[in-house]
């Protein structure tokens, strides 16, 4: 133990040949840890990416729909205007992020009002509602259906990306939080490369299959509502929001697979000892509070800095820098695809890399990486025409998704849950889930009007952006790797007297 270690009375980390087997990952864990993720974040990463295989088909349907709805109204040889469906078929896609942004908006309420799990699962009527709306659009010709189905799962989405991370934080031994909690961004990558894959024209990305594209966004909620149920309510909910430790102990010791779980209780009523002395935190005193407001600005800019590192440009960028590379349409979907196996792989690369190199760590390397890139991409843009340097961008672009894949995809999700006692955790994710639904929204407005006008040179802006989220990083964010919410607490509470 160090003298900084004795001063604070904390304990310090076992090593990992010492652990007791209470702190260890097991069946039961990783069980609630399959059903909390994969019906919750698969929902937010395929209803990113499902609409990018059939945008011609439904772009067709549309102007079908259009001129059938004309002549119904009595106009011979109905024109249909190319604008009126982009701006049908954007709404669509956009709307998405409005519901996530309400869907985030809510998470603080209904996590306390229904719990953790309780919410995960009441969340499942958005996904049983869209995907009826959108399974059956094509049926009543009504992309009207599509558009509502879009904005319900975008506010099942939102509630995912606060609840499930604040679950799978709170069941997780400590020194296991940073790899569990990475969990949640390894489902998103994981389905946006399967609606890639059923969106192929091999499989369900035709003119009668496409509806069930959409609609198979129901299957991983059917997986949720069916396996849920059988894990337990987080324990620190249960003991800390509801006050009863019996039931908490039950549930621990059923994550845990052993009644060997004293040391966590202890820790547990400790905090629920201090939070008894503590009124309800508001959103005023989230602003007002300096040990409240300095861990929630990180959380916030943090979570900014996901959505403005240019990831989403450049992989809508990808497209185009593929077909400049001479590749076939056919060619260029595949190159799309591997790009996206890619994410997959170095994120489940960082969920090993963050319990040893740290959080604070591996965002730096990861932005310091994608700032390095994002320049390289400006300068070779302009030579994109030349083979060679198209190669380059190719390489440019995969080499972005993985230092995106290292840190800053996956660490803003839970980070915010690291930073922030029970009594402060569901509002504090609301509002940074809500900024992060909300950036990733006017990064999908803002970028085609500017890459119209400047082109290439749209990168420059992000780079600037990645500079100072390094600066910020380096300066402002903690490290909280195998810290408990008690030493981080303090840390906050040095830092707010300074």
């Amino acid at each position: 133990m160090t003298e900084k270690e004795a001063e604070n009375g904390s304990k310090p980390a076992s090593p990992s040949g010492n652990r007791p087997p209470s702190q260890g990952l097991n069946g039961k864990l990783a069980f609630a840890i399959s059903a909390s993720a994969l019906g919750s974040s698969f929902q937010h990463g395929y209803n990113t990416g499902v609409f990018n295989a059939p945008q011609k088909l439904i772009s067709e349907w549309i102007v079908d729909v259009l001129k059938n709805r004309s002549i119904a109204d009595g106009t011979v040889n109905p024109v249909i205007e190319q604008s009126q469906v982009t701006m049908i078929f954007a709404v669509a896609v956009s709307i998405f992020c409005a519901g996530g942004i309400i869907g985030g908006a809510a998470t603080g309420y209904v996590a306390e009002r229904f719990g953790r799990k309780g919410g995960l699962l009441i969340n499942n009527v958005f996904v049983v509602l869209a995907a009826l709306l959108q399974g059956f659009s094509k049926a009543f010709s009504s992309y009207e259906m599509i558009i509502l189905g879009r904005f319900l799962i975008g506010i099942n989405s939102g509630l995912n990306a606060g609840l499930a991370p604040m679950y799978l934080a709170e069941i997780s031994p400590v020194h296991l939080r940073g790899a569990v909690g990475t969990v949640y961004q390894l489902v998103i990558t994981i389905s946006i490369v399967i609606s890639q894959i059923l969106g192929l024209g091999g499989l369900l990305g035709t003119a009668d299959g496409w509806p069930l594209l959409l609609a198979f966004t129901l299957v991983p909620g059917i997986y949720q509502m069916i396996t849920l149920p059988f894990c337990p309510e987080s324990p620190k909910y249960i003991l800390l929001s509801k006050g009863q430790e019996l039931e908490a102990q039950r549930a621990l010791s059923w994550l845990r697979g052993t009644i060997e779980v004293h040391d966590e209780m202890d820790e547990m009523r400790a905090e629920y000892e201090s939070i008894k002395l503590i009124p309800k935190v508001s959103l005023r005193e989230m602003f007002t509070n300096a040990q409240l407001r300095i861990p929630l600005f990180i959380s916030m800019t943090v979570m900014v800095a996901q959505q403005l590192s240019g990831i989403n440009a450049v992989i809508y960028f990808s497209t185009k820098i593929f077909t400049m590379a001479q590749l076939s349409d056919t060619a260029a979907q595949w190159a799309t695809l591997g790009m996206g196996t890619m994410n997959v792989v170095m994120t489940l690369v960082s969920l090993v890399l963050v319990e040893i190199s740290g959080r604070k760590t591996l965002l730096l390397i990861g932005f310091m990486g994608v700032f390095v890139v994002t320049v390289l991409l400006t300068i070779v843009m302009q030579f994109v025409e030349i083979f060679v340097m198209s190669i380059f961008c190719i390489i440019l672009v995969i080499m972005f998704v993985v230092f995106f894949a290292v840190g800053p995809g996956s660490i803003p999700w839970f980070l915010v849950s690291e930073l922030f006692s029970q009594s402060a955790r569901p509002l504090a994710t609301s509002l940074a889930v809500s900024i992060n639904w909300t950036a990733n929204f006017i990064v999908g407005l803002g970028f085609l009007p500017i890459e119209s006008i400047i082109h290439g040179y749209v990168f420059t802006i992000f780079a600037v952006l990645q500079a100072m989220f390094v600066l910020f990083i380096y300066k402002k964010v903690p490290e909280t790797k195998n810290k408990t919410q008690e030493e981080i607490a303090a840390m906050f509470r040095q830092i707010s007297y300074q």
